[in-house]
């Protein structure tokens, strides 16, 4: 049965409908009470490929009807399906959508476990449900073998940190991304193929996550993916990083690329601390070593890797407050104000030592542990004095919150960290020069951490961040970091007005 859509549909066609989809809304499924107008519209657009007839028309509430503006519904239904996978959580990858549809029942499984055979050209992938057999390749460049083959959801899994094996997937899914894709997906074709590995006889993927995942809110159930069967992981990350971050149109979040590379410096680390060469060990020692190591890389991007080692270490370090509320993106957003970019530049700048020391690692001199603690007692200072009233969805208006978000900003943190810098170095009585460029590398007592809070307690009391809407503060604090220091030097902001002085 397929009636032509008219105009308006007339009662005998609202009724099949209503017979069809039930007295619910398309949108997500809520009933439509009785006495509520029930609202008809298509499911897919003519110009996406929808027909134009009654099948293609479903009841919305009046509502959802409204929300959905110029979207199609199906579309809308989809957008709002997003939506709910998102909030379930923070960083979410592929694993995460993949469990969660699993749990929706929209797919039956994920990461079944395979058995790899080669047999002269080709090679066999036996699941449990079904076999692939597909062509062998071998790189000319690395002699990895890998091969290319069209997998059911059913045997694919994101290439996520776990126990038994370092992770390569280096992003994160974006909401809007995947949302524009799962778009562009219903009249474009996918020109390339997601990229995994076999790991553990299972087969992880850590390219292509964006696609398969808009993908599957298509309705897609299959894909095509190229899979490498044998592989340096190294030497494999590092190309994985490059090819997201060096060659990429879109690079990688900032955060991303701290954690990707801290993850891989800290297992080098690691490892360099665990050999037995019979040499002293140190930072310093182990940028020479994995220079000899990592040919490809140059000094710079040893040194990068140092910090985001560092960054990473603190920020994953248990009890860290401030974690929750830095972004996983480049921007800082209502709920997480806070970006690694804005802590390098501002807190980890002014307190951190970012250079690798020459100390034995074995030694007591090595404080390394000690200042990464001492960061993130300083960073739980200010959760305690400011962050923890922090309120992402605070009416216009909301004193408190005003003041959080101009102490917050980029440009006021980046101007006040160097202050406050200054005053914690003073505070600790730090007069040689290179003491004054590790303030925190080294043992702090109960009565120095109280000095510091008191200098945090300073900077978030001062009178100016209170100042009411429309004043000076706001315009200023949107200028450069050196317009910004010195307008905050000038109304007072000063090192020794942190230091317990009058403004």
């Amino acid at each position: 049965m397929a009636y032509a859509i008219k105009r308006q549909l007339t009662e005998q066609e609202k009724e099949y409908v209503l017979q069809r989809h039930g007295r619910q809304c398309f949108a997500s499924g809520h009933p439509i009470p009785d006495g509520e107008p029930i609202q008809f519209d298509h499911i897919r657009a003519f110009a996406l490929g929808g027909q134009s007839e009654i099948d293609n028309v479903a009841p919305m509430c009046a509502t959802h009807n409204r929300e959905k503006g110029t979207l199609p519904l199906f579309d809308f239904r989809t957008k709002l399906q997003l939506n709910e996978f998102f909030k379930s959580g923070d960083r979410l990858t592929l694993k995460d959508l993949l469990a969660y549809m699993k749990a929706q029942e929209d797919i039956v499984d994920f990461e079944q476990p395979v058995d790899v055979k080669e047999q002269g050209d080709v090679v066999q992938i036996q699941s449990p449900s079904r076999k692939y057999t597909c062509n062998l390749y071998t790189c000319p460049t690395t002699g990895w073998k890998y091969c290319y083959a069209t997998l059911d959801v059913e045997v694919i899994d994101s290439d996520d940190e776990r126990d038994d094996a370092i992770g390569l997937q280096p992003r994160y899914l974006i909401p809007e991304k995947a949302f524009d894709l799962f778009r562009h997906f219903q009249q474009h074709p996918v020109l390339q193929p997601a990229i995994g590995r076999i790991v553990n006889n299972r087969i992880r993927l850590f390219d292509g996550q964006h696609k398969i995942a808009a993908l599957l809110w298509n309705g897609r159930r299959v894909f095509e993916c190229k899979v490498y069967l044998s592989a340096d992981i190294r030497l494999l990350n590092q190309t994985n990083i490059a090819a997201h971050d060096k060659f990429a149109q879109t690079r990688f979040f900032s955060s991303i690329m701290v954690m990707k590379l801290g993850e891989q410096f800290g297992q080098d680390f690691t490892d360099y601390r665990n050999s037995e060469d019979g040499n002293p060990k140190s930072e310093a020692g182990f940028m020479s070593y994995l220079l000899t190591k990592d040919k490809t890389a140059t000094k710079g991007e040893l040194n990068n890797r140092f910090r985001s080692y560092l960054y990473n270490a603190i920020l994953k370090r248990e009890g860290n407050q401030i974690s929750q509320f830095v972004s996983s993106g480049n921007r800082s957003t209502e709920e997480k104000p806070l970006t690694i970019d804005m802590l390098s530049k501002s807190l980890f700048s002014a307190l951190l030592y970012r250079e690798a020391t020459g100390e034995n690692l074995a030694t007591e001199s090595y404080r390394r542990d000690a200042e990464m603690q001492n960061m993130v007692v300083v960073l739980n200072m200010f959760y305690d004095l400011a962050l923890k009233d922090w309120k992402a969805n605070a009416a216009s208006g909301d004193e408190r919150q005003r003041k959080l978000d101009r102490l917050f900003g980029s440009k006021a943190m980046m101007a006040w960290s160097e202050l406050f810098g200054g005053a914690v170095c003073a505070k600790l009585d730090l007069q040689d020069a290179d003491d004054r460029a590790q303030p925190l590398y080294r043992d702090l007592s109960e009565h120095d951490l109280r000095r510091i809070r008191s200098v945090v307690a300073r900077l978030v009391d001062w009178p100016l961040w209170m100042a009411p809407e429309g004043h000076e503060i706001d315009g200023v604090l949107a200028d450069n970091k050196r317009r910004v220091k010195a307008w905050l030097r000038e109304k007072g902001l000063t090192t020794g007005y942190l230091m317990g002085a009058n403004e």
